[in-house]
């Protein structure tokens, strides 16, 4: 039983109507006691938004940068295995951006056999100077030069070859501090998305080009005989070659390949194989690889050239196949 202390007709709080309290000047002023504030109300939107974000993070591990970018508008963009801002938040989704962002991490190749010299592209995915090209631009090279933006030549050696994929992987010799680009993730491309090409085209390094994604998943039928690559600029026929009617990006041999491309309508011409196609974020999407030329273009000036079908091999395609190359594989 709660008992009180009260007398009747006393005041409830003993300070209020201070003429009726006990004064001494010793004693400190009485409180104010103020009324105790609202609790504030919880923005349960943001709460399940940010712990959304939390749960969707640990589910899908390497996609997280890529979930808070959209989310929070955070520059950061996903990669193979890292995250990191490619292109300058003040530049971010313009030519100009991604080509400065991207240009130091793309080179100039020259390979050398007995069948003659080609000129390609590559992109450099390693600080140490791992290099991925297409096939068909190093197949059956006895000697390998790299040069890279800044106009520093390294020799280099193939690594590992997938001719039915028309991707090779090289290594530079003595190198080290190279700007590695940023792989992508070409599952998330569309129709429609602007994207940037730089690379080597008639050896006019560091050329940039850009325009949108035409098409996915287009059948691209390549030659995967050695030499193919050789003698493309060798023969002065136009590129690609034409077989059996059907275009090639190389030597017409009796063996073919067929891979699933992105289709682009950025200009691609003879020595932008191997170089990189790239979205506006500054990641790598593709690796340029094979242009449509009309038939009798060689003949003919006005037919020569870009004519906005070129095609590259999906970034992811090629981050797959990476363990493999670096194995050492010769297929």
């Amino acid at each position: 039983m709660t008992e009180s202390f009260h007398r009747s007709g006393e005041n409830e709080n003993p300070y209020e109507g201070q003429q009726q309290a006990p004064v001494n000047p010793e004693w400190p002023p009485p409180p104010a006691y103020p009324p105790a504030p609202a609790p504030k109300k919880r923005n349960r939107g943001t709460v399940a938004l940010l712990t959304a974000v939390a749960i969707v993070a640990a589910a899908i591990g390497g996609g997280t940068a890529y979930g808070i970018q959209e989310l929070t508008g955070n520059d950061t963009v996903a990669s193979s295995s890292t995250s990191t801002n490619v292109v300058p938040s003040s530049q971010k989704g313009t030519v100009a951006g991604v080509a400065k962002a991207v240009s130091p991490s793309i080179v100039e190749i020259s390979a050398d056999s007995n069948a003659g010299s080609a000129t390609g592209s590559g992109v450099i995915i390693t600080s140490d100077g791992e290099i991925i090209t297409n096939n068909h631009v190093v197949s059956g090279a006895s000697q390998i030069k790299v040069t890279t933006s800044d106009g520093k030549s390294y020799s280099a050696k193939v690594v590992g070859t997938d001719s039915k994929k028309d991707l090779a992987l090289i290594k530079l010799e003595n190198a080290s501090g190279m700007k590695a680009a940023t792989l992508g993730d070409s599952s998330g491309v569309q129709v429609g998305d602007q994207v940037v090409a730089i690379g080597s085209p008639e050896g006019l390094s560091g050329t940039v080009t850009s325009g949108i994604i035409s098409a996915l998943d287009r059948d691209v039928t390549v030659p995967t005989e050695e030499d193919q690559g050789q003698q493309q600029f060798q023969q002065g026929d136009g590129w690609p070659f034409e077989f059996g009617g059907r275009q090639f990006n190389g030597d017409t041999g009796s063996d073919t390949t067929t891979y699933k491309a992105l289709q682009t309508d950025a200009s691609l011409n003879p020595g932008n194989s191997g170089g990189a196609l790239i979205d506006m974020n500054g990641n790598i999407i593709g690796i340029n690889s094979a242009m449509y030329s009309p038939a009798g273009a060689a003949s003919s000036s006005s037919d020569a050239g870009s004519v906005g079908l070129g095609f590259a091999i999906p970034i992811n395609t090629v981050k797959a196949d990476l363990a493999k190359l670096r194995a050492g594989a010769t297929d």
